[in-house]
């Protein structure tokens, strides 16, 4: 990860507050704990600039480390349309793969066209625990294909993620993390730095937090 073009991806997310820092008034995810930050990189979508910046992040990492791939997947559903747009900019075939087959018609969980014996490179939004990327390397393996790497826009850089593409032998690269935003949001006046001590904790063990503020 390019430490200035990080700072520079951080800045763009924060300034369109797709990912958003509160640690007083924590957000509630899906799952039901608390965290103080939200993140919805979809919104990068809606800033041509940004989506741009973002892409041309993507296809460096992937021309830089995984030039010899055959296939583009994306992750459904945030990672589509980069995937899509990746794919675009490198020449390359796009599929894209569910959580789960469908229970209807084809009963697809690999939708497009990826053959057994090819490579692919698989983009996402965001990782948090990973268990829901890492879904996608499994299906794209059960398929035949030799996943060589996953890139994502951002990591929380929890140790469960670590722990979880080391197990899956996935290597991940993204083009910011927890760390840098962090850092780029105290720097950049988001945050206060009276914050770090409760962002780190959060960081260290999201549960806890969690469990604490309930």
């Amino acid at each position: 990860m390019n430490k200035e073009n990080a700072i520079e991806a951080a800045r763009c997310l924060l300034d369109i507050k797709a990912i958003k820092l509160n640690p007083e008034n924590p957000f509630t995810w899906a799952s039901g704990r608390k965290s103080p930050i939200y993140c919805d990189n979809r919104l990068t979508l809606s800033y041509p600039p940004i989506r741009t910046y973002l892409r041309q992040q993507f296809v460096s990492i992937v021309n830089e480390m995984f030039s010899s791939v055959d296939v583009i997947a994306g992750v459904a559903t945030g990672g589509i349309a980069q995937g899509v747009l990746v794919a675009q900019d490198l020449g390359k075939p796009f599929v894209y793969v569910r959580p789960e087959a469908k229970s209807h018609g084809m009963k697809n969980q690999i939708e497009g066209d990826v053959k057994s014996g090819q490579t692919v490179f698989v983009i996402e939004d965001l990782i948090s625990t990973g268990k829901s990327s890492l879904l996608a390397v499994d299906a794209l393996r059960e398929a035949g294909c030799e996943v060589k790497g996953m890139a994502a826009i951002f990591t929380y850089e929890l140790e469960t993620a670590k722990k979880n593409f080391a197990e899956k032998n996935v290597p991940l690269q993204t083009i910011t993390n927890y760390s840098t935003l962090i850092e780029t949001a105290v720097n950049e006046k988001y945050i206060s730095s009276e914050h770090l001590e409760s962002l780190a904790e959060w960081r260290k063990n999201p549960e806890k937090w969690s469990e604490d503020r309930m």
